[in-house]
């Protein structure tokens, strides 16, 4: 809101962006130094299996994680979402249509992790592509969703209109593989906000595809180059050839694949696939 103000009020705060809770937050390993831009993400020998269970079933907004009640998650999905449209939507933005926006974050969990195309949205929702374009904004503004963009390269012929989306509330998430990338896109964007908002760094989310379809689901930029790769699977450790493409392509300096239900850690090809509990522990 104060960025919409008529007062700038330079000089006089600093705009940090709050984020649900994190696997270090909750594990308690918050005072572990979060990964210097541009080096290797220092990974712990052990992490807590439960708390990522909770995560991936909770999420990680306080109310429903603490309750850890199916009944209590419910309950707060449906007023949050009531608010959400009959309040925040209402009262900061100029949306007449608010049937055909709760429609469209309707559609939305099914679409998470998929590069989304606004013209097949466009077709479901019978809507003019500037009114949707519109209501993806706003759901970006006021903190419903986020997008992340494909990396854009002369080196790799990619996809640079697509980006992907994901929610801030993972739980409304019904594929259990989409869910997943979704926790961990949270995770990764936490990290880039942090390193931005408090350390000043540009530090960028982005996500890999060409167009013979290859894909690595994140690539964490640091400048503007590449500074580390993830590809997440619910259980294939068997190393996915994307990333050994994209890795030589791009000269990547460090990629994993990260694997929900691994119980271990090791290292082929120069890529590390490594159990989720453990690398989300290393983040902030």
């Amino acid at each position: 809101m104060y960025r919409k103000s008529g007062d700038s009020l330079q000089g006089r705060y600093h705009h940090y962006r709050l984020h649900p809770f994190s696997f270090a937050e909750i594990a308690g390993s918050k005072d572990r130094p979060v990964p210097p831009p541009g080096t290797e993400i220092a990974i712990p020998s052990r992490a807590s299996k439960d708390t990522l269970e909770s995560l991936m079933t909770f999420g990680g907004f306080p109310e429903p994680f603490l309750a850890q009640s199916a009944r209590a998650l419910r309950r707060w999905q449906k007023e949050r979402l009531d608010r959400f449209f009959r309040e925040d939507v209402r009262d900061l933005e100029s949306i007449r249509d608010l049937s055909s926006l709760q429609i469209l974050a309707d559609l939305l969990p099914e679409r998470v992790a998929a590069p989304l195309s606004l013209n097949a949205l466009r077709e479901d929702l019978e809507v003019s592509h500037r009114a949707l374009t519109l209501w993806m904004e706003v759901l970006e503004r006021l903190y419903h969703l986020f997008r992340v963009r494909p990396f854009a390269t002369r080196k790799v012929r990619g996809l640079r209109k697509m980006p992907k989306a994901y929610l801030w509330d993972g739980s409304l998430v019904p594929a259990p593989g989409a869910r997943f990338e979704n926790l961990v896109a949270l995770h990764l964007l936490k990290l880039c906000h942090y390193l931005r908002d408090r350390e000043g760094f540009e530090v960028d989310l982005t996500y890999l595809r060409d167009r013979t379809g290859r894909e690595v689901d994140f690539l964490v930029t640091f400048g503007g180059k590449p500074w580390f790769a993830v590809e997440t699977k619910l259980r294939e450790t068997d190393i996915d050839p994307a990333l050994a493409y994209f890795r030589d392509r791009l000269k990547i300096p460090w990629t994993y694949q990260v694997v929900l239900e691994a119980t271990r850690d090791f290292v082929q090809d120069r890529i590390r696939c490594v159990p989720a509990a453990r690398f989300l522990a290393a983040l902030i």
